[in-house]
């Protein structure tokens, strides 16, 4: 039996969901005229090679391939990326032991030969480094009761369907990745300093080619802590790329047209660690059928992996954290002057506009400070919906839920682009950003990317100068600043915010910039326990909203002063001005308002003894937080419904709801 395999790889961890695939596919195979084709597919230094080995191994064990395994590296066959399928036929029947001699010179005649060869064959073809479904048909076995199996750097379309399975590798998960790393360096190190230890599997991101790297830079370096070596790997990384595999990315981005190495080019410069179709098509510039032409390329030549196209609403892709590495060294080898930038400063105007509509939709109209900006030439906005446009409950509902798990899932790129934005002085840009971040963390507080990225915005309307702004953005800031517990440095922001607003003029926006400005004073009072000082401030805001006149800024104090009133223990005066102002918001169709007003007035409700009622309201403020995925509401729902559930006598309910409450803390990072 010929066995045209490498020996099998020493290390090999966690691929055994696509072993167990394909051995089933190969049992339930039905032989056919045309072999089975199994297609390993995934970017470069994920495994496919080994696999493929110990797939042909696997299938030698368990089935009779009485003909054994032929194995070719299509690579070795190319010549300036073009292949000769006339050439690899000459190897394949040289293989199946045809003298060379007799191998017919015209390209037909060796399809004959190798046809005649296999026709009646029961064998294993190894492919590796297909590049083209029309490379690997001249090269199939005639026999149904073949196997071939073939490695590529991206996915095989064209082969026919129900005759090829598709076995597309994902990177290592974490955890296997530990376990990969650790059987490579095998070293005390590891266990004496796991945290670092993890920070050098995060740095290879699950691919097991950079993980091999740093086992055997552990392995070389006895006398160095792992730190040290951590930081030397980033840099070798950084400056170099993973050894045996940055010759095969320069040589699949040596191979792209202009459009498509532009955008590899430009992806590792995009803020945050994701991307979509949509901020791919901004950042590019080439417009939306051209970067979908750049991005499907990127795919086949093994450089982007869009199977995580499915994976979340918004269609997040990404470069893993060594290929990310590569992108940005072609980049700073091939980038025109001013590429970079041209490109970031359209991303960043383009990613404004979305987080603004995105706002706009979620929240409903309300104050801000920044006018919506243009639409982006060449960027068609992503597609959410305005609420306001349909007379349909459900629909608007449905549409401000799209656009807050929009805001939810871009939170990083939000972030990214506000640092971006600050470093390149688009102070204008970072203020209009503060307002979905704002949006986004009233539902997920306690983030500290959030706190940063208001200081950040303060600074930005200080450098400004802009009276509003700095009345805003130090409101905004103070808000999480009190819910962190950090009281004195919230008063700093707030007097801060009180002093500017003697610089606002007595236009309808500064107006209500000033009555914000005393109901945030009135927050932080509250935050301090001080409820009945806190009740002045937001009566005072309430008349000020009223001069204006604003009704919902009217709307929102008077929730405000219920609460205050509930706290300091007035449930008939607080019952009454809840239940105006849950009836405010269910007529305005203030989606995140309703719920909480529903969650405080439920709580007045439970106090007099009207659980019936209290526990209706919990049960609608549960179900709103549910659909906005609002992780501080959900868990607070839950505990008031446990106290609930204790009070009437039903502790296995109350349980429930206790547990509940912790997992969506720990979920989300609140406990």
């Amino acid at each position: 039996m010929r066995l045209e395999l490498p020996p099998e790889p020493v290390y090999f961890v966690n691929r055994d969901d696509e072993l167990e695939r394909a051995v089933r596919a190969v049992t339930e195979w039905r032989g056919r005229s045309r072999p089975l084709v199994l297609s390993l597919s995934g970017p470069v230094g994920l495994g496919k090679t080994e696999l493929a080995g110990l797939l042909a191994r696997t299938l030698i064990a368990s089935h009779s391939f009485p003909h054994g395994v032929l194995s070719v590296d299509l690579d070795d066959f190319r010549v300036d990326g073009v292949l000769d399928p006339g050439d690899v036929l000459s190897q394949l029947l040289t293989s199946l032991d045809v003298a060379p001699d007799q191998i017919q010179a015209p390209y037909a005649g060796r399809c004959r030969q190798y046809w005649n060869r296999t026709s009646a064959a029961k064998l294993v073809l190894l492919l590796d480094n297909a590049r083209y479904a029309s490379e690997v048909v001249p090269l199939l076995p005639a026999s149904g009761d073949s196997v071939v199996i073939v490695t590529s750097h991206g996915p095989l379309h064209d082969l026919e369907a129900g005759a090829a399975v598709d076995l597309a590798l994902p990177p290592l998960e974490e955890q296997a990745a530990a376990e990969l790393f650790e059987l490579i360096a095998r070293d005390h190190r590891l266990s004496a300093d796991p945290v670092t230890a993890r920070a050098v599997v995060r740095l290879c991101d699950g691919l097991p080619a950079a993980l091999h790297v740093a086992g055997r830079w552990v392995r070389a370096h006895r006398l160095r802590p792992l730190s040290r070596i951590l930081a030397d790997l980033r840099a070798e990384l950084d400056e170099k790329g993973v050894s045996g595999v940055e010759h095969i990315w320069d040589t699949a981005y040596a191979d792209l047209s202009r459009s498509a190495a532009l955008l590899y080019r430009l992806l590792p410069h995009h803020p945050g660690e994701t991307f979509t179709l949509h901020s791919a098509t901004a950042l590019s510039g080439l417009g939306p059928d051209a970067c979908e032409d750049a991005l499907e390329e990127l795919d086949r030549a093994g450089l982007l992996d869009l199977r995580l196209l499915s994976l979340t609403e918004a269609g997040q892709l990404r470069l893993p954290g060594p290929q990310r590495g590569h992108a940005l060294r072609r980049s700073r080898r091939d980038a025109a002057e001013g590429e970079v930038a041209e490109a970031q400063v359209r991303l960043l105007r383009w990613f404004v506009r979305q987080a603004q509509l995105a706002d706009r939709f979620a929240a409903g109209r309300r104050l801000t400070v920044v006018d919506l900006f243009a639409p982006v030439p060449g960027a068609p906005d992503v597609p959410l919906e305005d609420p306001e446009t349909v007379a349909d409950a459900d629909v608007r509902t449905e549409r401000a839920e799209r656009a807050a798990r929009w805001l939810a899932e871009e939170r990083h790129v939000l972030f990214g682009c506000s640092r971006l934005a600050h470093g390149r002085g688009m102070d204008t840009e970072v203020v209009a950003l503060s307002e979905p971040v704002w949006t986004h963390a009233l539902d997920h507080p306690h983030q500290s990317e959030v706190t940063e990225l208001f200081r950040r915005t303060v600074d930005s309307a200080v450098r400004h100068g802009n009276a509003g702004w700095l009345v805003r953005t130090r409101c905004q800031l103070a808000r999480p600043l009190w819910e962190a517990g950090e009281l004195g440095e919230a008063e700093d922001q707030l007097n801060a915010a009180m002093s500017a607003c003697r610089l606002l003029a007595d236009s309808e926006q500064d107006r209500k910039l000033a009555a914000s400005a005393v109901e945030h004073r009135g927050m932080l009072k509250g935050a301090r326990g001080e409820w009945r000082a806190a009740l002045v401030d937001f009566t005072a805001s309430r008349d000020l909203h009223r001069a204006i006149p604003n009704p919902y800024g009217v709307l929102l104090q008077t929730y405000r002063m219920g609460e205050a009133h509930a706290k300091a223990g007035d449930l008939e005066a607080a019952h009454a001005l809840l239940r105006e102002a849950h009836a405010g918001f269910v007529a305005k169709n203030r989606e995140r308002l309703i719920g909480r007003s529903a969650f405080a007035l439920a709580g007045v409700l439970h106090r007099l003894g009207r659980t019936a009622e209290a526990r209706e309201l919990y049960e609608q403020s549960l179900a709103r937080a549910d659909r906005r995925r609002a992780g501080f509401d959900r868990a607070r729902v839950h505990d008031a419904l446990a106290e609930l559930d204790t009070a009437e006598g039903n502790p296995a309910d109350a349980e429930e709801h206790r547990t509940a409450a912790r997992a969506l803390r720990r979920r989300n990072g609140l406990a």
